[in-house]
């Protein structure tokens, strides 16, 4: 794993894509170890804020030194971050986190799953699959609250996708297990981002229809380095840290499988 570094980037690009969702275009040598499923730190300009806010990776280019991030504004943090313009500099920590095993796709009908915000990651993944080709099927359910169904028209550029809304406005009326047993979707690996009732439903669904099962984490990260132990999740494996079955969700993470977590 790359070696992770505070660094100054600096704003490419930044563009509002649904209520309170912004697109976040930074340059950055750090895109050259981003891997789908890691995350980053970033830091408000705010001298009374110590901590960066986590976010996770939407995407990459390496060759033009680009990182794509996808958030939410739910803070003080993220409303500053909103703000930022084209040319402003901005402190990132990364990259951090262990992202998705891709390999445990090759020859694998996959599904990626997400929903809300555990949405943006997961595009990056589906791209790096496509690219890739090791995969032999590939189908993408997204679960939304409504219509604003961000980024879905990118992710039905990389294959099969299913829509899932708590409103009914698009695709299947509930949540994405719904969407996936209405469309009779199976797989062999699923690929999971999202809040946690979400992730408990794509474990249990992953058991039911005999897939293996990977799931990133979305709960609230403090220092993101593994030092202030507020992002704990129970495991059935004990923590070589703490010595209790505890995993930190930045550093174990944010991607565990499935069969080791205890949700």
């Amino acid at each position: 794993m790359a070696k992770k570094k505070k660094i100054t980037a600096r704003v490419v690009s930044q563009k509002v894509l649904a209520e309170g969702v912004m697109d976040l275009c930074i340059e950055t040598n750090l895109a050259e170890d981003a891997k789908p499923g890691q995350f980053v730190g970033i830091f408000p300009k705010n001298a009374a804020t110590l901590l960066p806010r986590p976010i996770s990776i939407c995407g990459y280019d390496k060759e033009k030194g680009t990182l794509r991030i996808v958030y939410r504004i739910a803070g003080t943090g993220t409303a500053e971050f909103s703000l930022y313009k084209q040319g402003d500099s901005v402190q990132v920590l990364g990259v951090l986190g262990n992202g998705f095993p891709l390999d445990k796709a090759e020859g694998k009908k996959v599904l990626i799953i997400g929903g809300g915000i555990g949405v943006p990651p997961l595009l990056g993944l589906a791209k790096e699959l496509k690219s890739l080709g090791k995969a032999s099927e590939i189908a993408m359910v997204m679960g939304y609250r409504d219509s604003e169904t961000f980024l879905a028209d990118e992710f039905g550029d990389q294959g099969s996708l299913y829509i899932a809304t708590e409103d009914g406005s698009v695709g299947t009326k509930g949540n994405v297990i719904d969407a996936c047993r209405e469309n009779g979707i199976k797989a062999d690996v699923i690929y999971a981002c999202g809040p946690m009732p979400m992730l408990k439903g794509v474990k249990n669904f992953a058991a039911e229809i005999g897939a293996k099962a990977y799931l990133s984490l979305e709960e609230r990260m403090a220092c993101g380095v593994g030092a202030c132990l507020g992002c704990i999740c129970k495991t059935k494996n004990v923590d070589e840290h703490s010595h209790v079955n505890n995993a930190r969700i930045c550093t174990d993470g944010p991607v565990f499988d499935a069969d080791d977590l205890e949700l």
